[in-house]
Formats: C-alpha cells, structure tokens, sequence
C-alpha cells in the first residue's frame, strides 16, 4: 500500500475495515482482516438496532470489535463497549480483536491516534474517544454498544442480563447496538427479542433488524464426502431443507455437516444451525435431555403421531399446589410408546383436570365415541396428605371416581431423570399436541453456579421442572403390558369419558 493510496482511501469506512487491521486467524496466523460473506453482509445492512443469530465461528464479534475500533480512531470523542459473555472472554476479545489490531496499525496511522492511560479493558485515545472490552457497561453514554453471546448470558447469568437490558442498553440509547449469539431455546430476553425482530414488518429507529447467518455461508464448512455415510434419516433431514427451505448443500457441505453433527451431538443445531427455527428449537446447554431430543429429531420420532383411537391412552402427572399440574397423555401402540397430548395448568382443583380429560377424550374420539383412558399414574407425593384437601388428594380424586396409580420414584433425583433418558429411544411425540411438553423438556436443565461459572449437579427448579418430572413419573412407573396379564381394577382403572 503507497502512502497516496492510503490518504485517497483513508475516508472509506469500507476500505479501512477491509485494509488497515491485522488479526489472528483460527491458526494462531497473523493475516489481514477481510470480510467474509457473513460479516460483509451484516456491515452492508445494519440498521442502528441489530439482533444476529449465527452459527459458530462466522466472525461477528471480531467485525463488531474492527468496527467500534475503527470508529473510536476516526470519530473524536466516541465512545464504544463491547459486553462479552464471561471475563475470562473479555480478556481474550479485548487482546485478540481489540488491542492487537490497533497495535499493528500500518506505520503512522498508530503515531496519529496514540491510545492514553491503556488499562487491562479500555484503550483511551488523545482523540477523547474509548473502547472497552468488559461484562457490563453501565455508566456514561455509549455511542456503540454490542453484546456478544446475549443468549448465553440470558440462560446462565440472568441477573447479569437484567443488568444489560436495564444498564448497558440506556446507556446507548442515543448509539447503535448490535446484539449477536447463537440460540439458548425457546426462553429468556433475548429469544423473545429475536422472535419480535422476526415478526416486525416495518422498522423503526428503535426497533432490531433480525440477521441469521447459517452454517453454510462460511465456506471451510466442508469435508470429503467419500469419508462419511449418509443415513436414510440424514437423507431426509437435507431433503427437508430443500423442499421447505430451499436450501440446496453441495455434497462437501453435506459431508461437513454429517461428520460434525457426528461430534456435536445434541449441540448441532444450536452451534450451527440451518434455519432460525431449528436454533432455537434446539435443547438449550445444561439440558438434561439435549442429546436424546437431538436424536429423536432426526431419526423423526418427533413429528405427526395422532392419537389412535384403536389403543387406550394413559396419563402420567405432576402434582402441584401452588404450582403447575403437569400431565402427558400417552399410548402403547404394541412396539412404541407414542405421547399424543400435553396439558398444564396451575392452581386448579384436581377435578379440573378430570374434567380436561373427559373432555379431551370426547374431542379426539371417532364415531362419536370418546378415546378410553387406560391407566392413571400419580407421583409419589400423589398419596401424601394434604392440609388443604380433607381426605389427601386420594380422597378427593375417589370421590370423583378417579383412581390414579400411585409411582415411586427413586429417592436420588438422577436416577429419575437417568430413567427417562433410557426410556425416551422408545418414545414417539406428537408435534402438535406436546409442543408445550417438548419445550418443558428441551429447557428442563441444570442449576448454573453463577459464582463459580460451573453447572450444579441438581436441576433448576422452573417453570420446566413440573413437565418434566410428569415425564420423570412415566420413566418410573412404566412397564411394557405382558401379554394376558390382569388388569389391576383397584387403582389406576379408566372411567368413563
């Protein structure tokens, strides 16, 4: 580059970005900053309010970090933040993709915006602006502000993202914000963000621009594809984004895609996904029953399975008070178990339930004949006393003509969920009618020590936790029929609809 090249294209943002910072790429190799198909794309298009779901890897936070960089050296007296997810990330952002291109400045343009008073997150400049690399950014006005891994901190630091949406966003009130990550499921302020985005047909300054950047836009996302196999069920996962996408793979990017779901597992679609619905749609991390959700997915045992009006329906429940009544409506079909319903609801009598599935039974029957309930199955504390119900629960359901089975559960909590991560290679599940019940398993998780930034070996208890443990009931009590076995009559029996 000739120093008149320089001075004729110093005043293009475009031009700077693309020529004037150095990085280190994923090979610990020193190269010059290019844009990519993702980054140049979101550069092309950003709003002043931007929300990004992305795939691992794209870049994002690297542009963002060029950008806000870039601004504090032209712009006098900008102010910008980058918020990363946890400290040790914003030590390594601040170093790598902050510090480092502004220390390898080509030789003059660092002599003519010298940085003052560097400290371990900040560099100043004699220009009056800064940019910092930090968890929060509170204080003062913000002329750029983004947000790296939102989701992430909205699962696992909740308190830490209230901080952000009441702190760091006023803060940049008057600036630009761009928030990027990939998805944590289908909860928390920045799905909910994501899916207003994604909803609003006209834009105004203050709404977010939705921006999804998938996998296959990176090009390095390719692999041999005599070196891996492509399954029946894998077939039809791409032939599905094809036809309801369009979304046509080559055959190295099928081949990648394969051999790197191979190693992510139940991560795959949440780190890279294909479509914004699959993200989120995704177990979020901590999730207890990630891995085997991933797999029920593609190998399609979640999808249409109705109610067959041919086999009795069974209920398996969660019990609460103050808290949501859980309950999983499911049939054996012979070889499956197949979960044709879900329904949830809070502080109701036990007899609203009842009612719910008298009706639910009436509604989904054939030929005018309500669906036959087969058994019904309490947990545990289903036989406990209660000081608000005269008679216990039992009592109560008895006199309404219903009697559940009561199941034990084993006294340590992971040996209940460990059941129903074996059971659930058996089960199929009605997309439509345990939409909510899938939810509550994909969010069902593990407890996040915010202190120590580790996963607690015991589950969150949230609004998830009732759905699951109804699930919990079935792993537990659920026992294939042996054939001309008697049917029990005391308990657990149908009733009429």
């Amino acid at each position: 580059m000739t120093p008149a090249e320089l001075i004729k294209n110093l005043p293009k943002r475009e031009w700077r970005i693309n020529n004037l910072y150095k990085i280190i790429d994923k090979d610990g190799v020193q190269v010059d900053f290019r844009t990519n198909a993702s980054q140049l794309d979101l550069l092309e298009n950003l709003h002043g309010r931007d929300l990004i779901l992305k795939a691992r890897q794209l870049g994002i936070t690297t542009l963002m970090c060029i950008v806000a960089l870039d601004e504090c050296l032209f712009t006098r007296d900008h102010r910008a933040a980058i918020i990363a997810h946890k400290l040790d990330d914003a030590k390594t952002i601040f170093e790598t993709k902050v510090k480092y291109p502004y220390d390898n400045l080509p030789p003059g343009l660092r002599e003519r915006v010298p940085s003052m008073k560097d400290s371990a997150d900040t560099l100043n400049f004699d220009n009056g602006s800064s940019i910092t690399v930090t968890t929060s950014a509170r204080s003062g006005t913000l002329q750029r502000l983004h947000v790296s891994e939102f989701g992430k901190i909205c699962s696992q630091y909740p308190s830490k993202a209230r901080e952000i949406v009441s702190g760091s966003f006023p803060a940049a009130e008057r600036g630009a914000i761009t928030i990027e990550s990939t998805a944590e499921g289908q909860e928390g302020r920045y799905y909910d963000m994501a899916q207003k985005a994604r909803s609003t047909p006209v834009l105004g300054p203050k709404d977010y621009r939705f921006h999804f950047y998938p996998w296959f836009l990176e090009p390095a996302y390719v692999y041999d594809p005599s070196l891996v196999v492509e399954t029946v069920e894998i077939k039809a996962y791409f032939d599905a984004l094809k036809a309801d996408h369009g979304i046509e793979l080559t055959p190295e990017q099928r081949a990648w895609w394969i051999k790197t779901e191979a190693e992510q597992g139940g991560d795959m679609k949440r780190e890279y996904p294909s479509t914004p619905d699959e993200a989120f749609e995704q177990a979020i991390e901590g999730a207890y029953f990630e891995k085997q959700l991933a797999h029920a997915q593609l190998h399609g045992r979640i999808g249409p399975y109705p109610v067959d009006p041919r086999w009795e329906v069974n209920t398996w429940w969660d019990l609460g008070r103050n808290d949501s009544t859980t309950i999983w409506l499911h049939q054996w079909t012979g070889q499956r178990n197949r979960f044709v319903a879900y329904y949830e609801n809070s502080g109701e009598h036990i007899s609203h339930y009842i009612q719910w599935l008298k009706q639910w039974a009436r509604d989904n029957g054939a030929c005018g004949r309500p669906l036959q309930f087969g058994e019904h199955n309490w947990p545990h504390d289903g036989g406990r006393q209660d000081l608000f119900l005269e008679g216990g629960r039992l009592g109560v359901a008895d006199e309404l003509g219903f009697r559940p089975n009561i199941v034990e559960r084993p006294q340590n909590k992971l040996e209940a969920i460990d059941a129903a991560r074996a059971i659930f290679a058996s089960c199929d599940f009605d997309a439509a009618g345990c939409d909510l019940g899938l939810k509550r398993l994909r969010h069902y998780r593990k407890e996040w020590d915010e202190m120590r930034g580790v996963w607690k070996d015991r589950p969150r208890h949230d609004e998830n936790s009732h759905g699951a443990d109804a699930f919990q009931t079935f792993a537990c009590g659920w026992s294939a029929p042996v054939k001309h076995r008697p049917r029990k009559k005391e308990r657990g029996s149908a009733w009429a609809a």
